[in-house]
């Protein structure tokens, strides 16, 4: 579906040519597959073609069947991936969704693209965002169990997630004066503490201190209010504490349509805002929106960078 799309961009796969070529024509698709080395320059796009960065993998991969022994190649693509943006050779890297628990069943620790990208370029603070037209969701907390959210918040947390965001809306969004709203943690956003004490204790003074460093932040809103109509009119983005806070109303939105971007990192990264779908895989009905939303989004922000 990817190689039958029109993109104006400049565009190379990392895959398994076999597995590619087998997928093809098990989907009745007529796609000519060409491998270059990876030093070639990156063609423009045309649909019906899709070029690639061979990535042989080590087992027989079934659509929808999980094989740990695959898992390092998995993660061999995103090494190639990146490190083609930090040399310059691509403008920026474009992720599918992949599974979590079979790179972890394989032994390497991994909760996320997010997580791997910023170890890997050792980024003290990645930030999630997510992008839906003129909605941007980011989050001060990403994949942590909600039980630990609350130790996770912190004033030294909030001050650099909310730089982060601010100067990649700036850089790479092209905003003058970013406006960030910011969700309170409890409902009601505490309630004057009757209802926890973390939004005054601690993000009112972290939306203070950004203030006084020159952020147009404004909190903590409470969150059911947060993403109404009015609040919303008066943000480009919203802080949302942690991930169910903020992304069940962004892909209510635009799911399918979503784009997920990694902040904070020296690169340009973005990402589908869904997971596998295994029992999609190899049925050539999946979804790709999201996916060609987030190939558009990168390609809009490596020409703003």
């Amino acid at each position: 579906m990817l190689a039958a799309a029109p993109l104006a961009v400049r565009l190379v796969v990392c895959a398994d040519p076999a597995l590619m070529a087998s997928r093809a024509r098990a989907l009745g698709l007529d796609v000519a597959l060409d491998v270059l080395p990876l030093d070639a320059p990156i063609p423009h796009h045309r649909a019906g073609r899709l070029c690639l960065w061979a990535h042989p993998l080590p087992s027989t991969s079934e659509p929808g069947c999980l094989d740990p022994a695959n898992a390092p190649a998995v993660l061999a693509m995103l090494d190639t991936a990146l490190a083609a943006c930090r040399e310059n050779r691509a403008d920026a890297m474009v992720t599918a969704p992949v599974q979590k628990s079979v790179i972890n069943d394989a032994g390497r620790v991994f909760s996320g693209h997010t997580e791997y990208l910023a170890d890997a370029c050792q980024c003290p603070r990645p930030v999630m965002l997510l992008v839906a037209g003129p909605l941007r969701v980011a989050l001060a907390t990403t994949h942590l169990p909600l039980s630990q959210v609350p130790g996770a918040i912190t004033a030294a947390l909030l001050a650099e997630v909310l730089d982060v965001l601010h100067a990649d809306l700036v850089a790479r969004f092209r905003l003058t004066r970013p406006r960030i709203l910011v969700c309170g943690l409890n409902p009601h956003a505490g309630e004057g503490g009757h209802l926890g004490h973390e939004d005054e204790m601690i993000v009112r003074p972290a939306v203070a201190a950004a203030r006084a460093r020159g952020i147009a932040a404004t909190g903590p809103v409470p969150a059911d209010t947060a993403f109404t109509p009015r609040s919303l009119a008066t943000a480009d983005a919203v802080l949302a504490m942690y991930h169910d806070q903020g992304l069940p109303v962004l892909k209510a939105t635009g799911f399918g349509e979503a784009v997920n971007v990694t902040l904070g990192l020296p690169v340009i990264r973005s990402s589908v805002d869904h997971g596998t779908a295994l029992d999609l895989a190899g049925t050539g009905r999946a979804d790709p929106g999201s996916l060609l939303a987030a190939i558009r989004l990168a390609a809009s922000l490596a020409t703003a960078a």
